[in-house]
């Protein structure tokens, strides 16, 4: 097959050249308005066509690859305990796969243990491209399945107004569970880096 980047020939769905000058992740972060920790990999402008694959075919491939990358090498650098229950936002199965389960998947390790389909929203109208007022009179309505253990994270794929992750985490403090911190692939509005 050929890369997706530079069309060169490659075993995988984009080199490891153009992963290595394009997608070497970093490690953003920006903090809620109810004080709550979301880390990011990437700047969204960075990816944003790779983003948008998640509605066809090849996002499978490139929602795995992007969360090798970036989850699975952040899980393994984290200590052990406090131990962690991390949760895709609403893993909604489209074409075949969840994208947000995809990168929840790639945090399995020491730490952290990944739970699907906990927590699943029942509006199903689409965000993108939408203002924070809309967001705000279209709540995502979460239903959240029971699981065991306390200390969350909470797993997307983009991050842009923060509503969604506010959301979920009001949601999760009502059932007495504790988000420790957000992880997304991209931000849309990156304030610093480490």
């Amino acid at each position: 097959m050929r890369c997706l980047l530079c069309e060169s020939y490659s075993l995988s769905i984009i080199c490891l050249r153009c992963q290595k000058n394009f997608l070497t992740p970093q490690l953003l972060s920006r903090t809620l308005a109810n004080g709550i920790e979301v880390f990011s990999f990437y700047h969204y402008n960075d990816i944003k066509p790779l983003l948008f694959t998640k509605h066809t075919h090849i996002g499978y491939s490139i929602y795995s690859l992007l969360a090798k990358n970036s989850f699975t090498p952040f899980a393994k650098k984290l200590p052990s305990l406090p131990h962690y229950i991390s949760l895709g936002i609403d893993e909604q199965v489209n074409n075949g796969y969840s994208h947000t389960a995809i990168l929840n998947h790639a945090l399995l390790s020491d730490a952290i243990t990944p739970q699907h389909n906990k927590l699943l929203s029942t509006n199903k109208v689409s965000y993108s491209g939408k203002s924070k007022a809309f967001r705000k009179n279209n709540p995502r309505n979460f239903h959240i399945s029971d699981f065991k253990g306390e200390n969350i994270i909470l797993v997307d794929d983009i991050i842009t107004t923060g509503s969604t992750l506010c959301e979920a985490i009001e949601s999760l403090h009502v059932r007495g569970k504790n988000v420790a911190f957000c992880l997304t692939l991209s931000d849309v509005s990156l304030k610093k880096s480490f």
